[in-house]
């Protein structure tokens, strides 16, 4: 039990198999080891076990909150969930933003944590400290939108003002393994397939009715001082100051044009490093690409209509957007919120379309169905390549590059499993990869597919994307803060020396922000110093810099030990083959020409300065973190790292 600040002292566990709650506290030194919500819930997540089968009943889902969620802090509405993932195999965290964070907060709790399967589809309702489990079997088959829309008459709420619903569609139903949690519509929890697990637990929602619990920070002037410094560093920054910044101004497709000009933007399924290198080096093509026709700039200018933000959030990066266009002879009217850099690259470039409205479009069908727009682009770009190439001739006439029509199509048949093609796509990368013997065609990290940013241009991405904890991710280390936006300083993105540390205390940065939990975009703007203020201010805590980056690095390495203990090591640390391999150099006549990434060179140095021995976490730096072993692993008290298993 705990007395901090920041905390609720309040957890629920959700047995779903036999309907029954449970309710506990925090545990102090845990708190202070872990933080909250993505360190505290991979801990839970590990004490489950690595063993468990991501679609089992004894794996773990994890909604936590941080201490500083739901505050007055800058940009604190995120929410972690957290479990084993169906698409990787490896321990899995995916954030939201939004108001559920702060709503779950407000009602009174610090994590909702369910295990098991319940006999029917079920939805639970949170409110005021209790966890009641509904029916929703008069739910299932229907859209994220139309489930929002009938929970928030169902429990009396207005969603958005009042209410939050973290909902799955019909991708989580039908155990997509990139299925997604949506939040208010079109927040997701996006990454790992937390939507597969929920949809295998027939848990369709979680809705959250606000409270009135806001937590108070237990050293108020040693707060303030940090949140007035942390507001003064936003208000100035370039890239987060309300109505001037890039963000606040473009949204996240500020970058769309800016990594298309630093030749660093993966176009027609990572052969080339940008439309303008394709444009270039594609002798076969229907039409010239122009990714300015899908940037935040293009965007702005055009099709936004309204500009909504998150919990205590000045930058208001959110571009909500309305479009109206035809598909196959049919008018299709499109108003949804918001057009990521993310989902406009993978859903456009990446598949050789620069089709703005139509992207929009398919943002918001990935929305509805609850499947994560990052995997949904690459799949079908790596579909439309094996199209290309004739693997998928034996399923139908596959899809050809750019057809956006046939794409807003495929979604639906993917999330509803309805034909071999999508019931095949639906699996992820690994599996395509396995079932067509098509390994050259992914780009994918131990099963989860990368995002916008080439390791070919972008060597620190190449290292991040490798090592990343949960597969290929831009968002466990960022390094593009200091490759393209030269925070904290410049770096050069082609030089390879020097990327593995630092993307290592970027890894270990940003495990603290999405402990805490607080927007990643924070980091554009505060340091170390504001969080420290914050973090002691609210809890109670008179931790140093350097004790809360040794968390941020505790909750790294117990992530990679879950992932150890589950099988991965070293060798699953790799890149596709077209970053890495001779014959796969860039072509076109590009800044990137000729490049490829220096995996190998940078592993050594990043395992060096990690204390890793060839990607296993030792007994040693185990004994040096104080990490404990908890129940449900198989690991003995000393603590003594097993040999991997066999993948």
């Amino acid at each position: 039990m705990t007395d901090l600040g920041g905390f609720q002292d309040h957890v629920a566990r959700v047995d779903l198999s036999e309907g029954d709650v449970r309710y506990e506290g925090i545990d102090d030194d845990d708190a202070k080891k872990y933080i909250g919500a993505r360190g505290l819930g991979v801990k839970y997540v590990f004490e489950q076990g690595p063993d468990v089968d991501p679609m089992g009943p004894d794996n773990l889902l994890a909604f936590m909150n941080g201490p500083l969620t739901g505050t007055q802090t800058v940009m604190s509405g995120r929410i972690a969930v957290c479990t084993k993932s169906p698409l990787t195999g490896t321990v899995t965290d995916s954030h939201h933003g939004g108001w559920s964070g702060a709503r779950l907060k407000w009602a009174g709790f610090d994590g909702l944590l369910f295990t098991g399967k319940a006999e029917k589809p079920v939805y639970a309702l949170v409110e005021d400290g209790e966890v009641e489990l509904r029916d929703a079997s008069h739910l299932w088959g229907a859209g994220v939108h139309d489930t929002i829309e009938h929970l928030g008459e169902e429990v009396d709420g207005s969603v958005g003002k009042n209410l939050s619903v973290m909902a799955i569609g019909q991708g989580g139903e039908n155990q997509v393994r990139y299925a997604c949690i949506m939040n208010e519509d079109d927040r997701a929890s996006g990454r790992g397939g937390t939507g597969c697990v929920m949809g295998s637990k027939n848990l369709k929602a979680v809705v959250v009715k606000s409270g009135t619990r806001m937590p108070k920070p237990k050293e108020p002037e040693t707060f303030q001082t940090g949140y007035q410094q942390a507001m003064h560093l936003i208000r100035e920054s370039d890239v987060t100051a309300p109505n001037e910044g890039g963000l606040s101004v473009y949204g996240t497709n500020v970058l769309m044009n800016i990594t298309e000009e630093m030749d660093g933007h993966p176009t027609k399924n990572g052969k080339y490093t940008s439309a303008i290198s394709y444009n270039d080096g594609e002798t076969d093509r229907p039409k010239d690409l122009d990714a300015e026709r899908i940037s935040g700039e293009n965007v702005r200018e055009n099709i936004l209509v309204g500009e909504p933000t998150c919990h205590s959030c000045p930058v208001a990066c959110k571009k909500e957007v309305e479009v109206q266009t035809m598909h196959k002879g049919e008018e299709m009217n499109v108003k949804m919120e918001s057009f990521e850099y993310e989902s406009a690259w993978a859903l456009g470039t990446n598949s050789a379309n620069d089709d703005r409205d139509k992207i929009a479009v398919m943002i918001d069908r990935c929305n509805d169905y609850g499947i994560d727009t990052i995997e949904a682009g690459n799949i079908m770009a790596m579909a439309m390549e094996l199209t290309e190439n004739g693997s998928l001739d034996e399923l139908g006439d596959g899809i050809d590059w750019g057809d956006a029509d046939e794409m807003i199509d495929l979604l639906g048949r993917i999330a509803r499993r309805d034909d071999e093609l999508g019931d095949l796509l639906a699996g992820g990368q690994e599996h395509v990869a396995d079932e067509l013997d098509a390994h050259d065609s992914k780009l994918s990290v131990k099963g989860q597919a990368i995002a916008a940013y080439d390791p070919r241009c972008m060597k620190g991405m190449g290292i991040a994307y490798a090592t990343s904890n949960r597969g290929a991710c831009h968002l466990r280390g960022y390094t593009p803060a200091a490759e393209i936006l030269g925070i904290p300083e410049k770096v050069d993105p082609y030089e390879w020396e020097g990327k593995g540390e630092l993307t290592a205390t970027f890894q270990d940065l940003h495990a603290i922000s999405d402990s805490f939990d607080i927007c990643k975009f924070n980091a554009f703007a505060e340091g170390i110093e504001e969080y420290v203020l914050q973090y002691n201010g609210m809890t109670g805590f008179d931790v140093s810099e350097d004790e809360l980056m040794k968390a941020g690095e505790r909750v790294y390495n117990l992530e990679r030990y879950y992932n150890n203990l589950a099988g991965f090591d070293g060798t699953d640390d790799s890149l596709p083959g077209r970053f890495v391999e001779g014959d796969e150099a860039i072509p076109g006549q590009g800044a990137s020409e000729g490049e490829l990434c220096e995996l190998e060179e940078m592993k050594e140095e990043y395992y060096a300065h990690r204390g890793w021995v060839d990607g296993v976490v030792p007994d040693e730096k185990l004994e040096e973190l104080e990490i404990d072993i908890g129940p449900g692993t198989g690991v003995s008290a000393s603590g003594d790292s097993p040999a991997p298993a066999d993948d």
